[in-house]
């Protein structure tokens, strides 16, 4: 809806941000401060971009360049202003930004609110504005962009309706007026007096005391004249004095001595220089001199960003030359198994219109990058060591990219391979490292083994770990989609291979005692004997199963289970198989080794069936339900689920008849 000429209008505001507006003001009214820190941010967001144009429009800021947030606390008016002379708006962005909102945005923010009144969510879904209505009735915006000639008013009491105007204005910014509702102006509880100047002031200690732009407002007192002697004049008036203070921290948190930065001090710059309101799980706050001198303050977060994964996922740590910003993602400073970090580093040698072309081919970037790798991969074997928990909290939101890194990279192997961790057969709740591994061995183990599916659940019943199991060898779970395609760089840790349970030759007697070897040896021989004894009667299964098995063999892994495949020792495996059909890709064939348990009873039947006379058809019922057995435990689909099913009701049938 709308009314009057083209350029003084009023609107509706679309239904999906009045609701937004119906939930700030009913569902977060018990955390009504948190207005001024999203206002202010928003104002530091405007400076950074006119900041980040006049890199390169040298004319951009003209006059006023000395970028800076002012606060105007007016009792008398009940006012609360907060203005900035960044980037500005135009009459269209005005309506794009204020006046509409995602739906999308709206819709998740709605969900969440309903699970928890958390004021972060506000920043979070970026619809800091509107909180402006938690404590004020009218709220009018006068904007004017840096590349317009004219300005721009709007103006809303939050009712589902606003005004906006074009106006004569030629200062550069924004200013936001709030008119300041009667409950938010509480003198008998200062902290919920937001037109108390003292109230402001702590709030911005303590939600933004880290903005990058100094943040302006007067103060005012009561003066009595004095004569020369220092005695009150008689008679005079009492003088307004005008005090100018600046009420967040100018020097750059990460110019500072790291000893006098407390905890609480990195988090609040963290949180709101980035925008996570979850606690970080290390810092690392570098100042290397030398040919190349720079300062460096890293996030190692708790918790991956949503889109961690996503190939538009916009990484890159921010660039500042002497403490000007010059850049928000430098992409060439980490690896791309890094790219969870956040951070920034600031160095006199940055030029502040550097290009990301010049940056590309920077030698002095190149050794910035490369300490930072250091620095950050020692943060992450230290917290490892010293901190296993909260190491283990982390690594489900950013192992993946860890592993990732030597899937991508061979040379990234021994810089990584120490703080990749995998579940295990040894304590399922806990999880190791290789070097853990390694390190409970039994003697005479020479090999590291794997078992790879897509959950633990699944690797629990897979019949090729009933050896494994039965002799107490421990077995690693890869249940990461990752995980075995690491071994192709991964193959070997230390002196020991990385070998996959599901293939086809291991050997577990030289981990055995003396006594245990010899029986073992004696289980040995006797599973060649019975490969040979039972010779014919394998290369007939085989001749059953033509064009769908590579061989037919005793088992030595199975105890209980009747059948398994196993893999030949090169190729791809039944879990890359499954992996890469299950992303479209042109899957290579795992070759399947059928190996029957020749202590399960349904040898036996086998056995009675190949020996009768004219048996061939029922032979190669049993071998088809075998394999189809086997096919069922890897979890792949059934060539022919009716033929299995027709096969083993006709078993059944013939059993008990």
């Amino acid at each position: 809806m709308s009314k009057g000429n083209k350029k003084k209008k009023v609107c509706s505001f679309q239904a999906e941000t009045k609701e937004l507006l119906n939930l700030m003001i009913n569902s977060l009214y018990t955390h009504r401060e948190i207005f001024l820190r999203e206002l202010i941010s928003n104002s530091s967001d405007a400076l950074d971009k006119v900041h980040f144009q006049s890199l390169t429009d040298h004319e951009l800021l003209g006059n006023d360049y000395e970028l800076k947030i002012e606060i105007d606390v007016n009792k008398s008016n009940k006012t609360l202003t907060i203005s900035d002379n960044g980037i500005g708006m135009t009459y269209d962005e005005v309506i794009e930004n204020i006046g509409t909102i995602a739906k999308s945005g709206t819709k998740a923010f709605a969900e969440k609110l309903k699970e928890s009144d958390d004021v972060d969510l506000i920043g979070k879904f970026g619809v800091g504005f509107y909180s402006s209505f938690m404590v004020a009735e009218r709220v009018e915006i006068i904007t004017c962009s840096a590349r317009a000639e004219k300005g721009v008013r709007w103006e809303s009491e939050g009712d589902g309706n606003y005004t906006i105007e074009e106006i004569d204005a030629n200062k550069r910014g924004t200013k936001i007026t709030l008119y300041l509702r009667k409950e938010a102006m509480d003198s008998t509880n200062p902290s919920e007096d937001f037109s108390n100047q003292y109230t402001i002031q702590n709030l911005v200690k303590k939600y933004s005391n880290y903005i990058s732009y100094p943040i302006h407002m007067d103060f005012y007192r009561e003066e009595t004249p004095m004569d020369k002697d220092g005695k009150a004049v008689e008679g005079a008036k009492p003088e307004t004095i005008i005090d100018n203070k600046v009420l967040n921290s100018i020097t750059p948190i990460w110019k500072k001595n790291k000893k006098n930065i407390t905890n609480e001090e990195y988090f609040q710059f963290y949180k709101h220089h980035f925008h996570d309101w979850n606690e970080f799980a290390e810092v690392i706050h570098l100042n290397l001199e030398g040919k190349v001198e720079f300062t460096a303050l890293l996030f190692i977060p708790s918790k991956a960003p949503s889109d961690l994964y996503d190939r538009d996922f916009s990484k890159g740590i921010q660039l500042y030359s002497n403490s000007v910003f010059i850049m928000n993602d430098c992409k060439d400073l980490l690896p791309d198994h890094l790219r969870f970090v956040r951070g920034l580093v600031d160095s006199s040698d940055f030029s502040l219109n550097i290009s990301r072309e010049i940056l590309q081919h920077d030698a002095q970037l190149k050794v910035i990058g490369k300490n930072l790798e250091k620095k950050i991969l020692e943060a992450l074997k230290k917290l490892l060591k010293d901190s296993r928990d909260k190491y283990e909290e982390i690594w489900p939101e950013f192992g993946k990219s860890l592993k990732g890194g030597i899937y991508m990279e061979y040379k990234n192997k021994e810089k990584l391979e120490d703080l990749i961790l995998f579940n295990t057969s040894n304590d399922e709740s806990k999880m190791t490292t290789l070097n853990e591994y390694v390190e409970r061995m039994p003697e005479g183990q020479k090999e590291i083994y794997y078992a790879a599916a897509k959950d633990q659940d699944t690797i629990k019943r897979m019949p090729q770990l009933e050896i494994f199991k039965e002799r107490n060898i421990e077995v690693l779970y890869f249940v990461d989609k990752i995980d075995e395609f690491l071994t192709q760089n991964l193959d070997k840790y230390k002196d020991y291979k990385l070998k996959s349970v599901t293939r086809e030759d291991f050997n577990l007697n030289d981990i055995l005692k003396k006594d245990e070897k010899d029986n073992a040896a004696e289980g040995e021989k006797e599973e060649k004997d019975k490969n040979s004894e039972y010779k014919e009667l394998l290369e007939a299964i085989k001749a059953q199963l033509e064009g769908k098995v590579k061989d037919v063999k005793i088992s030595k892994r199975l105890k209980s289970s009747p059948v398994c495949f196993v893999n030949s020792n090169s190729g791809a495996s039944f879990n890359m198989e499954q992996l890469l059909k299950g992303v479209n890709q042109v899957a290579p064939k795992a070759s399947k080794i059928l190996e029957i348990n020749p202590d399960h009873a349904i040898f036996s039947v086998i056995e009675k069936v190949y020996n009768k006379k004219n048996s061939n058809a029922e032979l190669k019922n049993i071998s088809e339900i075998l394999y189809n057995q086997a096919l069922l435990i890897e979890g792949f689909e059934l060539e022919n689920p009716v033929e299995f099913s027709n096969n083993l009701c006709e078993l059944l049938s013939k059993a008990y008849n």
